[in-house]
């Protein structure tokens, strides 16, 4: 296979996003062709991308696989791609997979980086296996056992994951919170329980936060009951967001901890590496009620007029599919 052409997506500027073409050359020993169908933006990340709001601490933390320029512009950015595999192993060559990549139509990447869609699992719908996988990790790290209160705090796409995720579990009392009374919508779709920010259940076993903002983090910590845990997923930026640690946070002896997918869950990571938590992040979206989680599809080369508009709070958009053809 001869050298192509392919366009990406990159972050030149503050709120400003441009395409390149990209010389995508033949590829080498142990790298497959990849040309791209769906795709995904991942609102929060990407937001704060746009905005120009990594901090310096987190330019090297914050690469993603593949990534092209450096933090803070120019990047080339994104981590959901389903394509199909044009070269490589016999057993992947015309098979849909997913790839851990910034938005581009056509790439090269090592063999090692590809995970195959097991049969059952449609191509749109598995644009949601880098949010399943930060879900599955965050479920690793707070452990609900059957029975638990859980509480999520915000209903984006990782936090209804993780109702989805932790309502499968017997017994468990799952409420998934928002200010978007809209919202309640999905929580009616996944089987779970809805309230609002005023009307949140307290004294729950645990609670995940992931509205990515400080009242939501301060409803986080008044839902949790007596030594109860709270999983904060929130990704801040460079933002400094005050936690109210005062009243009763320690008499009642509450545990604030991070969870994070750059390393697989302590409490996994003797045992799965993180290819083995992808493949299993894949395997769980095998349920059509996850498509409600996905907008309609806008085509890639609609991206640079339409990305200020979808990266908007307003915007009301969870998953933002992108087609390719």
């Amino acid at each position: 296979m001869g050298d192509e052409i392919g366009q990406a997506l990159w972050y030149s500027g503050p709120r400003r996003v441009e395409f390149r073409t990209e010389k995508v050359i033949s590829p080498g020993p142990g790298e497959m062709r990849v040309r791209s169908k769906w795709g995904a933006l991942s609102r929060g990340t990407e937001s704060l991308i746009f905005a120009g709001r990594v901090p310096p601490t987190e330019f090297q933390r914050m690469r993603s696989p593949h990534m092209g320029g450096n933090f803070p512009f120019p990047v080339k950015y994104g981590y959901s791609v389903v394509g199909l595999a044009e070269t490589g192993p016999a057993d992947l060559i015309g098979r849909i997979v997913f790839v851990l990549h910034p938005h581009q139509t056509l790439f090269n990447v090592p063999c090692i980086s590809v995970a195959a869609l097991p049969d059952g699992i449609p191509p749109r719908r598995a644009v949601l296996a880098a949010n399943m996988e930060t879900a599955l990790n965050a479920v690793w790290d707070g452990a609900p056992g059957p029975a638990d209160r859980v509480v999520i705090i915000g209903a984006g796409v990782i936090g209804a994951l993780i109702a989805f995720l932790c309502r499968r579990i017997p017994g468990v009392e799952v409420t998934l919170v928002d200010v978007n009374t809209a919202r309640a919508k999905i929580a009616r779709t996944l089987g779970v329980a809805f309230a609002g920010p005023d009307e949140a259940p307290i004294d729950c076993d645990l609670v995940f936060h992931a509205s990515a903002t400080a009242g939501g983090l301060a409803t986080a910590i008044a839902c949790a009951g007596e030594e109860a845990t709270v999983v904060e997923l929130s990704w801040y930026g460079d933002r400094t967001v005050a936690a109210p640690l005062g009243a009763a946070f320690h008499s009642r002896r509450l545990r604030l901890v991070s969870s994070q997918v750059g390393q697989v869950s302590a409490s996994r990571r003797g045992r799965w590496t993180a290819k083995q938590r992808l493949a299993a992040a894949i395997r769980l979206l095998h349920d059509d009620h996850l498509d409600a989680l996905i907008a309609s599809p806008i085509r890639f080369c609609e991206l640079p007029a339409r990305l200020s508009e979808i990266l908007a709070p307003s915007s009301g958009v969870l998953c933002q599919l992108i087609e390719y053809n």
